[in-house]
């Protein structure tokens, strides 16, 4: 029996990528993140949190040979349903019709998430098993975000396996529109109250706010 113990993170770690750590001199930091853990393995208040709030992600999949293939999926925000401690799930809209996820799954479920905050400066990968749902149109239903214009196709269940947060190093931060937009209104909102105040204080009217 083999005495070498298996870590959460040895999905990515695997022993080409551990030898290359020795090489470069970062094995012994990531040992110790091992022995204290490592990788979690369920997903805790905070991967909620980050997941519903987010509208945009990478999704990952290799066919049976190996290709690689990342397709975006995005909607509003809490399209993304966490449906127990090990599994999300989201409704697959009708697209191009190229099928190469669903391809690549049918023959290989080893998938990955990737999700990106730029707001924040956050980015967390989620390692897990991919399968498609077809024929259970309640699920699809379920997790269809409400009003969106889309037309549901199917429904991707993803069972986590190991996930990680990166550091914010190099990520650009960036910001959505409709939040720029919401904060500019806020703002505006803002400006308009404290001239009021303003115009009250001096004892005048004040000026009447102009439409863009």
């Amino acid at each position: 029996m083999s005495d070498v113990k298996s870590y959460p993170s040895d999905v990515g770690f695997t022993p080409a990528v551990k030898q290359i750590q020795i090489r470069k001199g970062s094995r012994e930091t990531y040992a110790e993140v091992e022995a204290q853990g490592g990788w979690r393995t369920e997903i805790d208040e905070n991967l909620t949190a980050f997941l519903t709030n987010t509208n945009s992600f990478y999704f990952a999949t290799a066919s049976a040979d190996g290709q690689p293939y990342i397709q975006h999926r995005g909607g509003p925000k809490g399209f993304i349903k966490i449906l127990d401690k090990q599994t999300i799930a989201f409704a697959d809209y009708a697209g191009n019709r190229q099928f190469i996820t669903q391809g690549n799954l049918s023959e290989n479920p080893k998938a990955h998430i990737f999700v990106m905050n730029y707001a924040y400066r956050q980015r967390i990968k989620i390692w897990g098993e991919a399968r498609v749902v077809e024929d259970d149109p309640a699920l699809t239903r379920s997790l269809m975000p409400q009003g969106y214009r889309a037309r549901p196709e199917q429904a991707i269940v993803f069972k986590v396996t190991a996930w990680d947060i990166n550091c914010p190093q190099h990520i650009p931060q960036k910001f959505d529109a409709a939040d720029v937009s919401t904060a500019l209104a806020s703002r505006d909102q803002r400006i308009a109250e404290l001239e009021a105040e303003l115009a009250a204080l001096k004892g005048q009217p004040a000026a009447a706010a102009t439409a863009d």
